[in-house]
């Protein structure tokens, strides 16, 4: 059932499964995804007596924004206080958490900047914190291509194409990215209307945009930043996962992000699985979750 609850500059909407006792986990969606990538993980979640929340990310289906002059940033702090804030108003004081992307990217900035929120953690691809203050230097060509659709979001062409035809967009994304994902229009389309919301566009060119620091962040997440420019070790258990058919994630994954991570970790590698893991592999993903979760 889809619910609401305001919390730090939204109102969140989320579904939840499972006990209001269970061991909390929240599952957190990619760009371009939305809640529907956990509809398998969910229920098997819940029905191991864990609290299941999977929040629609700002900028996504009917979450919104509280106040018209709160900044539609994307960066990857803001997506960090997001989750506090569910948190605390959710009053879970610790979860285990689970992502990739977008969604990754949030739970590793909590699991690095405040472990005492997080009891385990799960990571598509590995280390999601950005190193903003080398995002200047190129990588290899091998891997600087698959990444096209950031350079086409720095120009005003991309933030254009994205405003008349995001439904479009996003597809050719899922196909590159998923190859070998033969996913039907219906599964597209039951996603693709949370590209809808109003602050779609905004918050996804920001993310674009500031992550090679093309563009200012939001000030109340400054101070987040400026820790993360230190790339800081993730302490709490952690799995990451990596499909071996992702078109997106540079060659060879997660392989050489054991550094980043000073607690118990572990690598799982799922053989012909494209970059949305939960959909396309969900009994791995959940077993992943259910390892670091209890």
């Amino acid at each position: 059932m889809l619910k609401r609850i305001s919390a730090g500059v939204l109102e969140v909407a989320y579904l939840e499964d499972g006990p209001n006792d269970g061991t909390p986990v929240i599952l957190l969606h990619g760009f371009p995804y939305d809640v529907h990538a956990y509809a398998e993980v969910m229920p098997q979640l819940a029905a191991a007596g864990h609290r299941v929340i999977v929040p629609y990310l700002r900028g996504y289906g009917p979450t919104s924004f509280l106040a018209a002059n709160t900044p539609r940033s994307g960066q990857q702090a803001v997506l960090a206080h997001d989750l506090l804030a569910l948190m605390d108003a959710l009053s879970i004081p610790r979860a285990a958490l689970a992502g990739y992307d977008w969604g990754g990217r949030a739970a590793c900035i909590v699991a690095a900047l405040w472990p005492e929120r997080v009891t385990g953690l799960v990571t598509g691809n590995g280390y999601n914190v950005h190193n903003i203050p080398e995002s200047g230097n190129p990588g290899l060509p091998e891997n600087e291509y698959r990444y096209w659709y950031q350079y086409y979001f720095h120009g005003e062409r991309g933030r254009k194409a994205l405003e008349e035809n995001r439904f479009g967009v996003c597809r050719l994304l899922w196909s590159l990215w998923s190859p070998n994902w033969d996913f039907d229009d219906a599964t597209y389309a039951r996603t693709a209307a949370a590209f809808d919301n109003p602050d779609f566009v905004e918050v996804v060119i920001h993310s674009y945009r500031h992550r090679y620091a093309l563009v200012s962040g939001d000030p109340a997440a400054e101070s987040a930043e400026e820790r993360l420019a230190r790339q800081p070790a993730i302490s709490v258990p952690a799995i990451a996962i990596d499909g071996d058919g992702d078109g997106v994630i540079p060659l060879g994954g997660c392989a050489d992000h054991q550094h980043h991570f000073t607690g118990s970790y572990e690598r799982r590698v799922v053989e012909r699985v494209g970059h949305n893991l939960p959909q396309e592999a969900p009994g791995e993903f959940t077993q992943a979750i259910l390892a670091v979760a209890g």
